[in-house]
């Protein structure tokens, strides 16, 4: 192996981080917001860090966080995140920078969570011990083209406001309550993150409500990303998600954006639809968890 020098990574690097998690995301896919400063920050300036050089050129990255000394108990999972670089996969650097989180982590489970999936990862992560707990397809669609689907007779939508923010948070709650481990959030908490963030827009994300004014769906936006789409138990398969994507798609569209973005579980048979409706797949992000004994 070339020789590499190995130290610690902080704010002073997040261009060659941008560097390395744009390599990744270039052959792997993934999701693209990783390769942006705030997630990069929150995945790999953690607690503990370590990155191997090249001449110059960051090649491998990993960063670990929320450890405890070994001796004590840790309160959760220590979490990690790492890349290398596609160019210098295959030398072993995965193994290392696996076992330094690894050790890091003391006697914590932890949790490996990676934004750019590939399947070579994922043999490296289960040869050592590391189970896959959840992933999701990152979905991209061009939006030079967008479905046309007709509007569900009796149903109106109508922008975000702050005077609908408690139907809103409503329509996700009855809409996400029956899926596997859904926990409801404070409704102030909920709204607030929305109301909070830059690139959250009200003006394209919709409810739908029936004929009795009940809404019965929603949408969230988020800069170009379709953030949240849920449709309440009674009114599936009556094309109202169909419709309220295929809306913020025209909305979007009209604003001459190039593409727009979701993720989807990889459990969700929500996916189908929005693979009919124009979406393709650009990559996957997962997690993976080793427990200790």
């Amino acid at each position: 192996m070339e020789i590499l020098s190995w130290g610690e990574i902080d704010e002073e690097h997040l261009a060659a981080l941008t560097e390395l998690a744009e390599a990744c995301l270039e052959v792997d896919g993934g999701l693209p917001l990783f390769a942006r400063p705030p997630l990069l920050r929150a995945r790999l300036l953690q607690s503990y860090t370590l990155g191997a050089w090249h001449h110059g050129q960051l090649v491998a990255a990993v960063g670990v966080g929320n450890t405890a000394p070994p001796a004590t108990v840790a309160q959760g999972p220590a979490t990690a995140t790492g890349l290398v670089h596609p160019r210098w996969r295959g030398r072993g650097l995965g193994t290392r920078l696996i076992s330094w989180a690894d050790q890091r982590a003391g006697d914590a489970d932890l949790l490996l969570t990676t934004e750019t999936w590939s399947a070579a990862g994922e043999r490296l992560f289960t040869a050592h011990g590391l189970h896959l707990t959840f992933s999701e397809s990152v979905l991209r669609h061009h939006l030079d083209v967008v479905p046309a689907v007709p509007r569900p007779e009796t149903v109106v939508t109508e922008p975000v406001t702050a005077e609908t923010g408690a139907d809103l948070f409503a329509t996700y709650c009855a809409a996400f309550a029956d899926r596997p481990g859904f926990v409801r959030p404070e409704a102030d908490e909920w709204l607030g993150e929305l109301r909070e963030d830059d690139e959250y827009r009200p003006d394209l994300s919709l409810l739908a409500r029936g004929p009795d004014g009940q809404a019965v769906g929603f949408v969230n936006i988020v800069g170009t990303w379709i953030d949240q789409v849920g449709v309440v138990p009674a009114w599936r398969k009556r094309r109202v998600g169909a419709y309220l994507v295929a809306s913020v798609l025209r909305s979007l569209a009209a604003e001459n954006a190039r593409e727009a973005w979701l993720c989807v579980n990889d459990d969700n048979p929500a996916g189908e639809l929005y693979r009919r409706l124009g979406f393709t797949d650009a990559g996957r992000r997962a997690r993976y968890l080793l427990r200790r004994a």
